[in-house]
């Protein structure tokens, strides 16, 4: 996987994999590759939206208490 992935390009393959998988058409050891791609995809999709979700915080928290809008 390529760690300069976007969220949403990493979310797009993920969304590609699933579809693969849920077919039923993969065989065995496909199905084990695609799976193994998309816990790393889905891993690096989660860390993603926790970082989105912790500079929203802070931005949220540093706007209440009365900081400078510009930052």
């Amino acid at each position: 996987m390529n760690k300069k992935m976007t969220f949403e390009e990493a979310l797009t393959k993920l969304s590609e994999i699933v579809s693969r998988m849920e077919s039923g058409n993969e065989p065995l050891e496909t199905s084990l590759k695609l799976f193994e791609e998309g816990s790393a995809l889905a891993a690096f999709c989660y860390d993603k939206l926790q970082n989105a979700e912790q500079k929203i915080k802070q931005i949220t928290e540093y706007k209440e208490t009365g900081g400078d809008e510009d930052a």
